[in-house]
């Protein structure tokens, strides 16, 4: 488990990303990030169809998967994803809220498994399984 201070300053950087802050990429609960993220179907999260694209999901999916993850890396560790693989169950409408929210289902020494999913109003809309390498810091 990470201090406190080190956790902060992870949650922080994964907050700062351009990408994360240009998508409109909120945590569901400031006070506890492993819970998960949220977003609205709103500009750069629309396809020309005017509903939510799907390469915003996929990366969303494996940033609350990696936010879940998050507690039960050390000071020293680090994770990267090296699988995902997403399922697309519903398209989503302009202006609604996405809620995702990701799983640890097994951490090991170097290999986490996650599950994550979005959902809209309830209704599960996307699905990830996804592995993270667990990597130390040098």
């Amino acid at each position: 488990m990470p201090s406190d201070t080190v956790l902060a300053a992870r949650v922080q950087a994964v907050l700062d990303i351009p990408l994360h802050q240009f998508l409109g990429m909120e945590l569901r609960d400031p006070a506890e990030p492993s819970v998960g993220i949220w977003f609205s179907v709103d500009g750069p999260a629309r396809n020309q169809a005017a509903v939510l694209h799907g390469g915003v999901v996929y990366t969303l999916l494996d940033v609350a998967s990696f936010l879940a993850l998050l507690p039960q890396l050390s000071d020293d560790e680090h994770a990267v994803t090296h699988d995902l693989t997403v399922s697309l169950l519903r398209p989503v409408a302009a202006g609604k809220r996405v809620d995702v929210v990701g799983t640890v289902l097994r951490r090991g020494r170097a290999v986490a498994f996650m599950r994550a999913e979005a959902t809209v109003d309830g209704d599960v809309v996307a699905a990830a399984q996804v592995t993270k390498s667990v990597v130390r810091l040098r």
